[in-house]
């Protein structure tokens, strides 16, 4: 059973991780900070996709759970999601950095 306080700290950790802000990218003409960019923009969608998967997981006792279990978790799934990134992602860094060009090559 968890305590009021216990309850609010959860959720305050929870907004924290869920407000963090998307990267955004300034006009750059270096390939690699935009590249760079691109990545954390993906680790960051990848964040958030992951979120839920792990929301609902009950740790066990006598080792787990408590407010410190929940931050724990959202930093994990951070992990979690620039690992995916780092060997590869999904293609959504590729996808950004194509657009990130296109709108370069506009101006």
């Amino acid at each position: 059973m968890t305590t009021g306080m216990e309850s609010g700290l959860t959720a305050l950790a929870q907004t924290a991780v869920s407000d963090r802000a998307a990267p955004t990218a300034r006009h750059t003409t270096d390939p690699m900070k935009a590249r760079q960019v691109a990545e954390d923009f993906e680790s960051f969608f990848l964040s958030q996709a992951l979120q839920p998967m792990f929301a609902n997981l009950s740790p066990e006792s006598p080792f787990g759970g408590g407010m410190a279990e929940d931050m724990w978790r959202s930093l994990q799934v951070e992990e979690y999601a620039k690992a995916i990134t780092k060997n590869g992602g999904i293609g959504i860094a590729d996808a950004v950095m194509r657009e990130m060009l296109q709108a370069q090559e506009a101006r």
